[in-house]
């Protein structure tokens, strides 16, 4: 009988590597919660309306590789390509902006599914964490945003990842833009389904990432040289509030990343130690996805880390986190009555805050040793029956080898005040 395997694309986190995830997770975390951010929550998946609808039909995401099902009752549910929609469909659902209190500031965690084809840094099932500040039209949130991901990544290390900037206009620019650009876009030699895409979302065609299509692209209009004064100032004050604050930023006219819903700010996190999937986060602001949805008028912005491309960053830079172990000490009994009065102590020791194991399975001395050093611990807590008629226990350091005697009623303050 053949074992199973994880299917292809995806993968699983196991300890040791999986600490790296965790500490990742709350790293790119951290500075939300320090601005205010509360935790959000939604389903793996969705009605496929909300994305057809929200991300938009002629991006790669929705026509390509969203995972969909039909229930047994015939409905059209679709795993969860991106956090964005779901997000604010959820908040809208609870009715999170008539509290009274705007922007809605929400951060999420979760799991993600693309069918794309598998590669470094490109997974079909993959982990991001994300931000969304919702019903607020302001640039100083733009720009909060920005600055909170950036913290995020320093505090983790990282210092090779470069931000490209953009603005996509909004309702009152961009159709000028869209015209100008579809009339250039229909003189080039495209495939089909590309000349399909001009007359839905003609700016897709400037994401296309293939080398044939890029090199027609020479020449295209910018949509910079189409912005109406509003968003020009709009732009400039995120681009002043950035400076302000020591960000530095590339602007890249040519951005507009693969989701329909963007207005104005959009801005790109890319590390170029990760080779061709050099993204490692992304976002924008996107004013009208809520009324898309069914939604009222809610100007929003946000943004979404990938934490696996987060920590192939992490290792192309050579970073190594400094992860606490796991386990501080390691009970190592020495008969049975010692296993009854360690494993009491190791739950004490538990309780008082201590990552404490046991060697679990009747191991003898010596193998119970190489568990303990294999554990990561600092500390080893050994007992006999000897130890035990007179009271103590014997701590080792692990480190220095140096053994004393505590008495068994000291022995968690003893170790609560020597933890690393």
């Amino acid at each position: 009988m053949n074992a199973f395997a994880a299917p292809k694309g995806t993968y699983d986190l196991t300890p040791p590597d999986s600490a790296t995830f965790l500490a990742v997770r709350e790293a790119l975390a951290a500075p939300l919660r320090r601005a205010g951010y509360g935790y959000i929550e939604t389903p793996g998946f969705e009605h496929v309306e909300l994305f057809s609808r929200g991300v938009g039909e002629s991006t790669d995401i929705v026509s390509k590789e969203m995972y969909t099902l039909t229930t047994k009752g015939g409905t059209e549910l679709a795993l969860r390509p991106e956090g964005t929609a779901s997000v604010l469909r959820a908040a809208l659902e609870r009715n999170l902006h008539k509290a009274g209190n705007l922007p809605v500031k929400l951060w999420y965690s979760g799991s993600y599914y693309r069918y794309e084809r598998p590669q470094a840094g490109r997974y079909r099932h993959f982990s991001q964490i994300g931000a969304e500040a919702i019903g607020a039209e302001d640039p100083a949130l733009d720009a909060e945003l920005i600055i909170l991901a950036v913290d995020a990544y320093r505090s983790l290390g990282l210092r090779e990842f470069r931000i490209l900037l953009n603005s996509l206009g909004d309702k009152e620019c961009r159709p000028a833009y869209r015209a100008a650009l579809q009339d250039f876009l229909r003189a080039l030699d495209l495939d089909d389904e590309t000349r399909r895409r001009i007359e839905i979302n003609p700016l897709r065609v400037l994401d296309d990432k293939r080398e044939a299509v890029q090199k027609q692209l020479t020449g295209a209009p910018l949509l910079r040289d189409h912005l109406c004064e509003a968003c020009k100032e709009y732009h400039e004050r995120v681009r002043v509030l950035l400076t302000a604050a020591g960000i530095e930023f590339e602007d890249d006219e040519r951005l507009v990343r693969g989701l329909d819903y963007y207005t104005r700010t959009t801005f790109e996190f890319v590390h170029d130690g990760l080779g061709s999937q050099s993204a490692v986060g992304g976002g924008g602001r996107y004013d009208g996805l809520s009324e898309m949805i069914g939604g009222p008028a809610l100007p929003s912005v946000g943004w979404a880390l990938g934490v696996d491309r987060t920590v192939l960053a992490l290792r192309a830079e050579g970073v190594e986190l400094a992860l606490p172990a796991a386990t501080e000490v390691y009970a190592v009994p020495l008969g049975e009555e010692a296993r009854g009065v360690l494993f009491g102590l190791v739950t004490a020791l538990r309780r008082a805050g201590v990552g404490t194991d046991f060697a679990f399975g009747g191991k003898g001395l010596k193998n119970a040793m190489k568990s303990a050093n294999r554990s990561g611990a600092r500390f080893a807590l050994l007992a006999g029956e000897r130890d035990l008629a007179d009271g103590v226990v014997q701590v080792k350091d692990l480190e220095s080898g140096e053994q004393k005697s505590v008495a068994l009623d000291a022995v968690v303050d003893e170790l609560s005040a020597q933890r690393s």
